[in-house]
């Protein structure tokens, strides 16, 4: 009961902050099948905290035949649910108008794994064939190369399957906090080690809100009721009663289980994936233009992203970094 009147006191506050205005109708766009990732934002549309500030919020659930920032893009959605900000400064080299407002995750779940005990420190993996997909090869492994010595040799193209690894403990392959260590562990008994890239100086933000500038320009009062309404809502959902948002969950992905919710709230909590760093004093959510260009140099120095890019037209603190949420978590977690 405490918990349900304290996310009714959050709504209640976005309520009175937003003077019950009719917001209209908010469509986000999933980057993929429904999960305990995205439970922020099945949350606060569960326990009604978008709806107090005046919000219609549907979620539209990603896959992989679904191209949600092209939706977005061509006024299908009014938002989208990015990954990390190398699309968003990518965008900025073909004048895309695409603007994050927040950031879900301070730490990007990608993730390396290894046998057990196969490697003591992340510079061990250097001695290890890599299972990489493409995209991961011209991304975060570029900045591998380039921060920590490692080479385009050592890589094995990952085609999604497991087995090879699971075959070979000379082998070290990428994989998502939540999602390829727990099928593993299911399948074989034992856990990989896992090597978390965002705390090797991978840093970027991830999970992000996207939006276009137009939507920023024409509806700024539906953008905060949504951010801040989402930051209320990952609050709630950590460390509060999840249980409506996770029935919304299995609602719209029938294959995501109690225990797979359970993993990744957990993994989340323990890598501190949402919560942590910046967000302590700033709110979930928070970003920082020092992080932004930190990661932006990062990429360049690793061939990734070309030199000299406006990144500050890719994404505006003006919707975060105002502590929303904290009192609530304060008070769910007795502090």
């Amino acid at each position: 009961m405490t918990r349900s009147l304290l996310g009714a006191a959050s709504a209640l506050a976005l309520a009175h902050a937003a003077q019950a205005q009719d917001l209209g109708t908010f469509r986000y766009g999933t980057n993929w099948l429904a999960q305990a990732e995205h439970g922020g934002f099945y949350q606060a549309v569960a326990d009604g905290t978008y709806a107090a500030c005046g919000l219609d919020v549907e979620i539209v659930m990603g896959g992989p035949q679904v191209a949600g920032r092209a939706m977005m893009l061509a006024g299908r959605l009014d938002g989208f649910m990015g990954g990390n900000m190398l699309p968003p400064f990518d965008a900025l080299v073909e004048d895309i108008p695409v603007v994050v407002v927040f950031a879900s995750f301070q730490k990007e779940p990608q993730i390396l794994m290894t046998h057990p005990g196969v490697a003591e420190t992340f510079l061990d993996l250097k001695d290890l064939d890599i299972f990489v997909g493409d995209g991961g090869f011209v991304s975060y492994y570029q900045w591998m190369i380039s921060a920590f010595g490692f080479t385009e040799e050592q890589r094995r193209v990952y085609t999604f399957n497991s087995a090879p690894f699971i075959a070979d403990p000379g082998t070290a392959q990428q994989g998502y906090l939540s999602s390829e260590p727990f099928a593993i562990e299911q399948e074989t008994g034992w856990r990989p080690d896992i090597w978390l890239l965002a705390d090797e100086g991978f840093d970027t933000y991830s999970t992000t809100i996207e939006v276009t500038r137009s939507t920023i320009e024409n509806r700024p009062e539906a953008v905060r009721c949504f951010v801040e309404g989402t930051a209320l809502g990952w609050n709630n959902f950590l460390y509060g009663d999840n249980a409506a948002a996770i029935e919304l969950i299995k609602a719209d992905n029938p294959d995501m289980t109690d225990e797979k919710i359970q993993h990744g709230i957990e993994m989340m909590k323990e890598y501190g994936i949402v919560d942590s760093g910046d967000t302590l004093e700033l709110g979930i959510g928070a970003m920082t233009h020092d992080r932004m260009r930190s990661f932006y140099e990062t990429m360049v120095e690793a061939g990734v992203l070309p030199e000299g890019l406006a990144i500050e037209e890719s994404y505006t603190l003006e919707f975060v970094n105002q502590g929303v949420g904290l009192d609530v978590k304060r008070a769910l977690l007795g502090q």
